[in-house]
């Protein structure tokens, strides 16, 4: 342990010692078995070259640690401070050497802090969003039960203030199970399984959630798709996303309106097309419509609460797909989902 401790100039001498001792020895040695004079002065100059030539070296070696310590310890300082630092990639010393991995390290230190940041930000942005989502429905729950519990309504009241409860409830409802669903995603807790199916069966899944509410409001829906047309993708997911746009244009797309879904093959993608004849959406807004909990200013008198084309887009991004969206107000919007032929 003590020999770990030694300092380097301790170990300098240490060194010019040992040397001194084993050439005194060859001297001794030698004069003993010559008796000759000359070998001790011969010895003794000798002597005196080696102690000056490793003086001097270990000074050399002494002085270029000390740089190479001092340059390490500013380079550190700079990196732990985040401070710039330029990196020399001419040179070929050993400090070169170790600072180019200290540089590699540090990219990978400071990209792990940007995504560290840029997480908290998502986090901090998804938190403020669901309490911005979910505050008004539990502020009219709160206020609908404390009306009830310390108001005498009558039996219609009691029935509305109910069926208030009960729209309430499945707001909260519809928007967890969103959550959950985006969560699962992002997270990949689920993963998407790409099978060879039929394309028309997918179609059928997403187009039986929106039939009840098409015929509600009059709305004449048009399908066409080949009948056989397969395509390796996730069923169940893609149906998910195609619901969200077919729940999109029943709610947007005024009573007596149309929508038509069209799939076209082309030779890399399938174009899974949903047209409607509802209130169209403007250029400026068509990038901002893909976000999570984004809605435009003139539907927030509509259900919903802005996660099905974020969670659309998701579905469709991690099969190797994409969704493009064609709209002008008053004139509709086409959104298509294509899906890469594989």
């Amino acid at each position: 342990m003590k020999s770990r401790q030694l300092s380097i100039k301790v170990t300098c001498w240490l060194v010019i010692a040992g040397v001194l001792f084993v050439m005194f020895s060859i001297m001794v040695a030698a004069f003993i078995l010559t008796k000759d004079m000359n070998v001790l002065l011969v010895g003794s100059i000798l002597m005196v070259c080696a102690v000056c030539g490793l003086w001097s070296l270990i000074y050399a070696f002494v002085k270029r640690l000390a740089i190479f310590s001092n340059d390490m310890c500013s380079l550190l300082d700079n990196m732990i401070s985040g401070k710039e630092c330029v990196q020399n990639t001419d040179s070929e010393t050993v400090f070169a050497k170790i600072a180019h991995r200290l540089f590699r390290l540090y990219d990978i230190m400071q990209e792990n802090r940007r995504n560290a940041d840029a997480e908290r930000k998502e986090l901090q942005t998804l938190v403020s969003d669901i309490s911005h989502q979910v505050k008004t429905p539990v502020s009219n729950l709160k206020m609908v039960t404390d009306t009830l519990l310390t108001k005498d309504v009558s039996a219609q009241e009691q029935e509305n203030f109910l069926q208030g409860i009960k729209e309430q409830v499945e707001k909260l409802d519809f928007l967890l199970q969103a959550l959950v669903k985006c969560s699962r995603l992002e997270t990949g807790t689920i993963s998407l399984e790409k099978r060879v199916c039929r394309l028309f069966d997918t179609l059928a899944q997403a187009m039986g959630g929106i039939v009840y509410a098409a015929e509600k409001k009059e709305i004449a829906v048009s399908v066409d798709c080949p009948e056989y047309l397969t395509l390796s993708h996730d069923s169940k997911w893609t149906a998910e996303a195609l619901f969200n746009l077919l729940d999109n244009a029943v709610k947007y797309t005024p009573e007596g309106g149309s929508i038509s879904v069209s799939v076209v093959a082309w030779e890399l993608y399938v174009e899974i097309k949903v047209t409607d004849t509802g209130k169209g959406i403007s250029e400026s807004n068509q990038a901002a419509i893909f976000r999570r909990f984004y809605r435009e200013e003139e539907v927030h008198d509509q259900q919903g609460v802005g996660i099905g084309l974020y969670l659309a887009r998701e579905i469709v991004t991690r099969q190797g797909g994409y969704i493009k969206v064609i709209s002008e107000p008053g004139q509709g919007s086409a959104f298509s989902i294509m899906l890469p032929v594989e």
